[in-house]
C-alpha cells in the first residue's frame, strides 16, 4: 500500500479549504440566503449546513413541570414577581413573561413583519443583503458565515434600536412601522425588566440601568424556511447569548430548546409571552 507524504496531506487539506471558500463565496454572492436555496428547489442541503449529532439528549417527558419553563405573570404583586424572577433566573436563566403591557396585535404584527421581509422579492431584499455590521439595517444569512465550522439554516436581519433610533428610511418599508413600534415596546419592557433583577439581587431599582446595562437595544428577525433534510442541520446551533438580556418572541411554530441539566427542555410557544434569557454579560455581573 502507498502512504500520503506530509507534502500531500497539505496539499489536500489546502485543496479542500479552498473548495469550502469558494462554496462559501459561490453562496454569500448570491444574497438570495437560505430562502434562496428552498426557492430553488433544493433537495440535498449543500454540505456547509451538515451538523454532527447533539451529545445532549432530549427530555421526552415535556409534560413534567419540572421541564417546563417559568411563566411569569406581571399581573401579580411586585414582591411576588421579584421573587419570582429570582428563582427563574437562578434555576434556568429563562423565563417567560405575560401580561407585560405589550399589545397581542404588535406581538402578532411584529411577527408577520419578519416574514413579510423574508418572503418579498428576492432582488429587492438583495439591495439590503450586506456584511457591513454599520450600516443601520443588515441583512444576511449567517453572521460567522466564513468562521464558523456548520452554518444555521435560517437568514437573518439586525438594526439597533438604542441609545439612536434607526431613521424611518433606513428601515424595510414592508416591515417599518411595526419594527419601530414593536422596538420601543421592547425597550421599555427591557428598562423593567432590569428594575426587577436589579431588586431580586437586592439592590437599588436602578442599579443595573445606571451601569448601562440597559443603553443599547438591537432587534434582530430570524427565518427559518422549510428544510428538506431536517435531521442533517439546525436552525440555531447550541450557544449562548453574549448580551446582557434577551426578549425573544416565539411564533407559533415553536422548536426553541434550552439546555437544562444536560437535557434539551422545549419552551413551548404561549401566543401573548415573551422569552427571557439572562445573557453571559449579565451573568458576569451577578458574579
Amino acid at each position: 500500500m502507498g502512504s500520503i507524504t506530509t507534502d500531500e496531506t497539505e496539499s489536500k487539506l489546502k485543496s479542500n479549504s479552498d473548495n469550502r471558500m469558494d462554496e462559501l463565496k459561490a453562496f454569500d454572492e448570491t444574497k438570495a440566503g437560505v430562502k434562496g436555496l428552498v426557492d430553488e428547489g433544493v433537495v440535498q442541503i449543500p454540505t456547509l449546513f451538515h451538523h454532527p449529532p447533539d451529545k445532549f439528549s432530549y427530555s421526552t417527558n415535556s409534560t413534567n413541570t419540572e421541564h417546563i419553563i417559568p411563566v411569569i405573570d406581571f399581573k401579580n404583586t411586585r414582591q411576588h414577581i421579584i421573587s419570582s424572577i429570582k428563582e427563574a433566573s437562578e434555576t434556568w436563566g429563562f423565563f417567560q413573561v405575560v401580561n407585560h403591557d405589550i399589545p397581542l396585535n404588535v406581538l402578532e404584527d411584529m411577527k408577520d413583519g419578519v416574514v413579510r421581509f423574508f418572503e418579498q422579492d428576492t432582488e429587492v431584499k438583495k439591495e439590503m443583503y450586506t456584511r457591513d455590521w454599520t450600516r443601520p439595517f443588515v441583512y444576511n444569512s449567517n453572521f460567522d458565515l466564513y468562521s464558523s465550522p456548520a452554518h444555521n439554516w435560517r437568514d437573518s436581519f439586525k438594526c439597533n434600536i438604542a441609545p439612536n433610533a434607526p431613521n424611518p428610511e433606513d428601515l424595510p418599508v414592508v416591515c417599518r412601522d411595526i419594527v419601530l413600534e414593536y422596538g420601543a415596546h421592547v425597550e421599555k419592557l427591557g428598562m423593567t425588566l432590569f428594575e426587577l433583577l436589579s431588586e431580586a439581587l437586592g439592590l437599588n431599582p436602578n442599579h443595573l440601568k445606571d451601569m448601562d446595562c440597559s443603553k443599547r437595544v438591537m432587534l434582530l428577525g430570524h427565518y427559518y424556511p422549510a428544510c428538506p433534510q431536517p435531521e442533517l442541520t439546525m436552525g440555531s446551533t447550541k450557544h449562548s447569548d453574549g448580551s446582557f438580556l434577551t426578549v425573544l418572541l416565539q411564533d407559533h411554530i415553536g422548536g426553541l430548546q434550552i439546555l437544562h441539566q444536560d437535557k434539551w427542555i422545549d419552551v413551548s410557544p404561549i401566543p401573548e409571552a415573551l422569552v427571557v434569557n439572562i445573557g453571559d454579560l449579565l451573568q458576569v455581573q451577578e458574579c
